[in-house]
């Protein structure tokens, strides 16, 4: 089989390629060839995939969804977009991106599938940001789509079209509502809520650390490691057993900026927690006020999607994955 990963520069698409290439298959299924596309062209795991190809493409490019759809791949994970905060700044390149980029890929695998029998498993990585306040204590499967930001806003178009393209037979897609994902490796994005990341991550690594909202705020979480295992999931389940709609609200954990740093303190030290320091960004407490902070998920569980059950075990994944050490628990 063929499996091409869009946005394979960024963390999950660059863990995902990892994991596949080390796997040599997706389920039963041998890949025989990956392609791995970004802004930048993405670094080649090594691993046991005979082709592995690496592209930089832009997909504000007219040219590279029929480039990418010539790939012919099973299954395509697209994961590519511009962050919350980045599409809160720049309207237009938000909407180029991560709205007009989507809807051309789609149109280019209908034309492909009208050519012939094209019918790809498409995973769509789209947002707890397509949900706006105000909210219930719980999110719950079928609550309504009223995003507050211009990400979520695209988001929530392309969730709608991930729909209708595969009530019309054209693809088999799968629309993937990631919680924050924390602790992200490597160093800060654009995103909004890139701060829940860097209030651990940099303590751990002995650097200081800024928190930009009070220690009440509540969030939606799951780390890397059951990012990639969504990914892989979403591309072998059954689309008969997702019916019609075909966007769910995936397994996390909710917890506060508090419950983070407890967390934090238990798993590392005191010393890692002195490094936060506050301070107040009216900009990132506006957007994340607008931000759902926890989940009722049956339908992916019930799918069979899993995730962290509590804090602690999120920061002993990064620690395991991440900083070189190993922790029983989670393995």
């Amino acid at each position: 089989m063929k499996v091409l990963i869009i946005g394979a520069a960024g963390m999950i698409g660059r863990k995902l390629a990892e994991r596949l290439c080390a796997d040599g298959k997706l389920g039963d299924k041998t890949i025989d060839e990956l392609a791995l596309v970004d802004i930048i062209e993405p670094a080649a795991p090594s691993g046991i995939i005979p082709v592995v190809k690496t592209l930089a493409v832009d997909l504000r490019d007219a040219n590279t969804p029929s480039l990418l759809i010539d790939l012919q791949a099973d299954v395509i994970f697209h994961l590519a977009a511009i962050v919350s905060g980045e599409a809160e700044i720049d309207f237009d390149k938000g909407y180029a991106i991560n709205l007009d980029g989507t809807r051309h890929l789609f149109e280019a695998i209908r034309a492909r599938h009208e050519q012939g029998d094209y019918m790809p498993r498409v995973v769509f990585a789209s947002s707890i940001a397509v949900f706006g306040a105000p909210f219930p204590d719980k999110i719950y499967d079928d609550y309504h789509l009223t995003p507050l930001t211009s990400y979520g806003t695209q988001k929530a178009i392309c969730e709608l079209l991930l729909s209708d393209h595969t009530r019309r037979g054209i693809f088999d897609g799968i629309g993937l509502r990631f919680p924050t994902i924390c602790i992200r490796p490597g160093v800060p994005n654009k995103a909004a809520s890139g701060f829940f990341s860097n209030i651990l991550r940099e303590p751990i690594n002995g650097q200081s650390a800024v928190l930009p909202v009070a220690d009440s705020v509540r969030h939606w979480f799951a780390s890397p490691r059951a990012a990639v295992e969504f990914c892989l999931h979403a591309a072998l389940i059954d689309g008969k057993r997702v019916g019609p709609r075909r966007n769910l609200s995936l397994p996390g954990l909710s917890a506060t900026v508090s419950e983070q740093i407890e967390s934090l303190g238990r798993v590392v030290g005191s010393d890692a927690v002195k490094l936060i320091k506050l301070k107040n960004d009216p900009t990132i407490e506006a957007i994340v006020a607008g931000w759902p902070s926890d989940f009722d998920t049956p339908r992916a569980k019930e799918l069979g999607f899993k995730s962290e059950t509590s804090f602690d075990d999120i920061i002993r994944v990064y620690l395991a994955d991440e900083a070189g050490t190993q922790d029983p628990l989670l393995r």
